[in-house]
């Protein structure tokens, strides 16, 4: 690596260290209010300022120019460093291991929402605040890196099968419209956390926890401040309000763009149709199934069925009940929504729907062809031909996807652990969707896994979080030739 290079990085791990060190100074504040013991946390935080304004200014002159390899360890590093920084107020003031702590850092940063927390509500004020301010910088710097940096490093990765006219930016456009566009995200995230925050107060929550949540659903986090989630808050309102904007987080904010500009064409796209038809589907079956399984009212199974669906699509990972004993056709139905996933350039992690539409496309094109060997077939996303590139990202993302999910599920199985518990977790972690079945289900939590799972879990949610290939591209021999 030349020098150069070294600058570039650590001029821009340093610019991020500092950022995130005044965002840290929200939750300080916090437990000031609440009488809490700042003290170790301020101390932490203003060393860690001081250490990378130091590095900072130390390259104050060097201008930063990232080229496409700069971008991509970049990207892996800054997850590695906020999930360090963040772990370090987690480990001071609970009762955890730094592994775990750094495990909880990394979920809160990359929305997964896997906690390791047995008694959620044993914890500061300050720390309840922090874990989900991680949810709410995380999933508004999944945005920024989706429509930025991570267009340029894939741009057939998921966010460029969404039709370019139908978002109103192209993907190769220059550095001051990522910007431009980036700011426009931020407004839009904004006001979307503002707006849920202030429902869920009129709805019977405290200030305090209506904005830890606001924060958890909109980033489809799902870190809450209660052990039982949002069964806590059982009311059909706040339950309907978290249900709406989860779904709403699962579309691409690139669409919420567009509707602040009085257009609604981005919403009238493939991708977002099949998103709502899946969730419609998948919450007509669980709430039947559910309904004829329980002594609940229709009304009320619906509620908990439709609830409970947006949380597993959109990848938040809230919970409302433990829809696991809500018998084997529901666990099937919640599995699928964990499969299923929501919309490129939304906070959701998964597969995405996109990836599901351009598959189908791709199997019913061939299926014509063997019909037809002499027709001409092409693949067409919201009336426009896509290119073959990106058809092959696409199958390519699945299979990876596939991969490493078999990967980390057969060694948790070789640790000792159930298939489902197995199965259901390196999921729930690689789809950045927080529960899983069995061990790690809606009503428990990731405490009882050793060091080393935790580790294999942490690197799986970051993977998930940077759609694998960003992940996989630093242990190309070639890549790292030219440094």
């Amino acid at each position: 690596m030349d020098k150069q290079t070294l600058k570039n990085i650590t001029k821009l791990l340093g610019a991020m260290g500092m950022y995130l060190s005044l965002f840290f100074l929200v939750p300080i504040v916090t437990g000031y209010f609440y009488h809490e013991d700042i003290v170790p946390f301020l101390v932490f935080d203003v060393l860690f300022f001081l250490l990378n304004a130091f590095i900072f200014w130390t390259l104050k002159s060097h201008d930063i120019v990232l080229s496409l390899k700069d971008g991509i360890l970049s990207v892996n590093l800054i997850w590695i460093l906020v999930g360090l920084a963040g772990g370090i107020p987690l480990w001071m003031y609970s009762h955890i291991t730094f592994m775990q702590a750094v495990f909880e850092s990394i979920s809160g940063f990359t929305t997964t929402g896997a906690t390791i927390y047995a008694d959620i509500e044993a914890l500061p004020n300050m720390i309840l605040l922090l874990r989900s301010l991680m949810h709410w910088l995380g999933g508004m710097g999944i945005l920024v890196l989706g429509v930025g940096l991570l267009s340029l490093i894939n741009p057939s990765g998921s966010l460029a099968l969404f039709k370019a006219e139908s978002s109103g930016i192209k993907l190769d456009k220059s550095t001051p419209k990522i910007k431009d566009t980036a700011m426009r995200l931020w407004g839009i995230y904004i006001f979307l956390t503002l707006a849920d925050g202030l429902l869920l107060y009129l709805g019977g929550m405290s200030v305090f926890d209506a904005v830890n949540h606001a924060f958890s659903t909109i980033s489809t986090g799902g870190f809450s401040t209660k052990n039982s989630s949002m069964g806590a808050f059982d009311t059909p309102f706040i339950l309907w309000t978290t249900t709406f904007f989860m779904v709403i987080s699962g579309i691409t904010f690139l669409a919420h763009l567009r509707v602040f500009r009085g257009d609604l064409q981005g919403y009238k796209n493939e991708e977002t149709m099949w998103y709502l038809i899946a969730f419609a589907v998948l919450s007509a079956a669980m709430t039947l199934s559910h309904y004829g399984n329980s002594d609940m009212a229709f009304f009320e199974s619906f509620t908990h069925a439709a609830f409970t669906i947006a949380s597993l699509m959109s990848t938040t990972g809230f919970a409302s009940l433990d829809y696991e004993t809500w018998g084997p056709m529901c666990v099937a139905l919640a599995f699928l929504a964990m499969l299923a996933s929501g919309n490129g350039g939304s906070t959701a992690g998964g597969i995405k729907i996109i990836r599901y539409v351009v598959s189908m496309k791709v199997i019913y094109s061939e299926l014509k062809k063997i019909l037809h060997p002499n027709a001409i077939v092409n693949i067409f996303i919201n009336g426009s031909p896509i290119a073959n590139s990106i058809v092959w990202m696409t199958f390519a993302f699945i299979l990876l996807f596939v991969i490493t999910n078999t990967l980390i599920t057969f060694y948790l199985f070789a640790s000792g652990y159930d298939m489902m518990t197995s199965l259901s977790t390196s999921l729930a972690c690689v789809g950045n969707i927080g529960p899983g079945f069995v061990k790690t289900g809606p009503a428990q939590n990731y405490s009882f896994f050793d060091t080393w799972d935790l580790v294999v879990l942490s690197i799986g949610m970051i993977m998930g979080r940077l759609e694998i290939f960003t992940f996989l591209l630093v242990f190309v021999p070639s890549f790292w030739r030219k440094f």
